[in-house]
């Protein structure tokens, strides 16, 4: 069995599916931060058979967990202070994301102006449709993974 060491402060990912951990570490940022992180892919479930874990020991104030909701919601959130769970956040769409998606729109001022932050607003929580700030195009998670 796998023994990875107990956080005094942080936070611990659980229930991200099997193989979205480096996906998660890019967009949290977790590279930029001088902080401990440990990452379990494929880690047995009974309830999604596999799954990864990630573990980051870190002031809980540091992470903007808003975009675990987008990528998805499903995640367990559990915040560690003095070694204990001191709490399980629930996710949720964020209302608006921000350099997370692209606009695909080749005339979106984003295309010619590199330096502006793509940012997405949560247009219909019940499809899940983001619209671009600037020029109202819909972002296709299958247009981006062409």
């Amino acid at each position: 069995m796998l023994n990875v060491g107990k956080i005094e402060e942080g936070f611990v990912l659980d229930h991200i599916k099997a193989g979205k951990s480096m996906e998660i570490y890019r967009h949290l940022q977790l590279d930029k931060l001088d902080c401990t992180v440990a990452i379990i892919k494929n880690a047995r479930s009974n309830k999604m058979e596999k799954k990864d874990i990630i573990k980051v020991e870190c002031d809980v104030n540091t992470l903007n967990l808003d975009i675990l909701g987008y990528i998805d919601h499903n995640i367990t959130v559990n915040v560690i202070q003095q070694g204990e769970i001191v709490e399980k956040k629930a996710l949720h769409l964020p209302k608006v994301i921000k350099n997370v998606i692209h606009c695909h729109n080749p005339r979106c001022i984003t295309s010619i102006e590199q330096e502006l932050p793509h940012i997405f607003v949560l247009a219909d929580e019940a499809k899940k449709i983001y619209r671009c700030r600037y020029c109202e195009e819909k972002y296709s998670r299958k247009a981006a993974h062409k």
